[in-house]
């Protein structure tokens, strides 16, 4: 279920530069922060992509990064190769890349996707090596922590912490309730 308090509203309204599937007049905006090396964000994962399925353009979906450095050590590198494929247009691929290879996360492996994902793996290497795309990042996970989130993966349902399960039956539940109000 999805309990608002003071502490679970989104407090950064999704804007330009976030990443965004679906339309923004979908009566029902689910963000998440993720950590890319988390495993219960890549067990989430696949529960998103159904979601985003079935529900097609009723559900805006939006990603932003919160890196957890303290216990993933890859995760920030991970969320910078993201933004470094956004900036060649290939966010969305790079993303499901990195959660598919949760396990293989280290530069080499990174510039490898790049390449697979017909990137200029130069310019993607240079970038991650300069850590051009590191304030990006850093923006989502101060936006997050505003928000109260201290862990991964939270959800936000229409601005509100989705405080429930993240299989997807309960977030089914939670975004069928959304829409119905």
């Amino acid at each position: 279920m999805t309990r608002a308090s003071a502490q679970a509203l989104l407090t950064v309204p999704v804007a330009l530069p976030d990443h965004v599937i679906g339309p923004a007049t979908a009566p029902v905006t689910l963000v998440e922060y993720g950590d890319y090396e988390c495993p219960y964000c890549g067990g989430s994962y696949p529960n998103v992509k159904e979601l985003l399925r079935r529900l097609g353009r009723k559900v805006r979906f939006v990603y932003r990064h919160f890196p957890l450095n303290t216990v993933h050590p890859h995760a920030q590198h991970a969320a910078e190769a993201a933004e470094a494929a956004g900036a060649q247009d290939k966010f969305w691929e790079m993303h499901e890349m990195l959660y598919a290879n949760q396990d293989a996360l280290e530069d080499e492996d990174l510039v490898r996707y790049a390449s697979e994902l017909d990137l200029d793996a130069e310019r993607f290497a240079t970038e991650l090596a300069q850590h051009v795309h590191a304030a990006r990042v850093r923006e989502d996970f101060v936006s997050g922590a505003r928000s109260g989130v201290n862990g991964t993966p939270t959800f936000f349902i229409n601005d509100v912490r989705h405080d429930g399960s993240f299989d997807l039956p309960t977030l089914w539940e939670a975004i069928e309730g959304a829409l119905q109000s």
